[in-house]
């Protein structure tokens, strides 16, 4: 058996990480890259981008980055085929972009509810429904998609969210059941509230963050590199029997 710092390895892989710009995207392209594998970064923001080629290159691996709108129908196939190109396959898939458009269910417009889906759901679909037939041909592939606690959870005035987060996680399962034999491996990551700069200014206020705290065994919201850690887990050899599943990462919020 491999040693392992092998089996952690992801040498001579190609992954393309949606959201790639900032926060936990950013941070899944340190990490990632710093265990070896080249990287697709994709998001709206080129000059966030920018940054991300920058730390990419810094760890001696390669990094093209692609500026699409995951939210349109057209976005996600454009990126996979300008990801394919550069990089003649893709060998990961981490679908980290999404939404969050927050209202009551009676004041929710049907126009937040498309956008959270587009992004949050159908983005993560059709990227998937365009690279894994690659990885079939190559006899390998990891898909790990993004969710959320709220997708297992009821969280006040996150109806879109929450829908979005729940179908992710179902469609996760279908995911592995159709192409587990093919020897690819699709799990959904959902992590409590995550403190990135936009996390750490909207969770600041005690009364906000206080009750959620308050109910969380480990007393605290979690890191950007604890979710990067955790895919590369799962995009990693070292996690080649796991698929289908749905991995809470929330300091044991749902355990109480």
């Amino acid at each position: 058996m491999p040693g392992f710092v092998e089996r952690f390895s992801l040498t001579g892989r190609r992954a393309l990480v949606t959201g790639a710009s900032k926060g936990i995207g950013l941070e899944i392209c340190r990490v990632l890259a710093d265990a070896g594998a080249d990287i697709a970064a994709v998001a709206r923001d080129a000059e966030g981008l920018a940054d991300a080629c920058r730390e990419v290159e810094k760890l001696g691996r390669r990094c093209v980055t692609i500026t699409a709108d995951l939210a349109t129908l057209e976005g996600p196939g454009e990126a996979a085929r300008a990801a394919e190109e550069a990089f003649g396959g893709i060998d990961i898939l981490v679908n980290n972009a999404g939404i969050a458009l927050v209202a009551p269910i009676t004041e929710a417009s049907v126009e937040d509810w498309d956008r959270t889906m587009a992004v949050n759901l159908r983005a993560p679909f059709l990227l998937a429904q365009a690279l894994v037939p690659g990885m079939i041909a190559r006899g390998h592939g990891k898909i790990v998609n993004i969710s959320s606690q709220t997708g297992v959870i009821a969280m006040e005035a996150h109806a879109a969210y929450a829908a979005s987060k729940g179908g992710l996680n179902s469609l996760t399962k279908v995911m592995a059941a159709e192409w587990g034999r093919h020897n690819i491996q699709a799990n959904a990551v959902c992590p409590t509230v995550i403190l990135t700069p936009m996390g750490r200014k909207i969770w600041s206020p005690p009364e906000k963050s206080g009750p959620v705290l308050a109910r969380t065994p480990l007393g605290r919201f979690g890191e950007p590199v604890e979710v990067a850690d955790l895919v590369l887990y799962l995009a990693s050899p070292a996690s080649d029997l796991m698929t289908g599943q749905t991995i809470l990462l929330e300091g044991g919020y749902t355990a109480v």
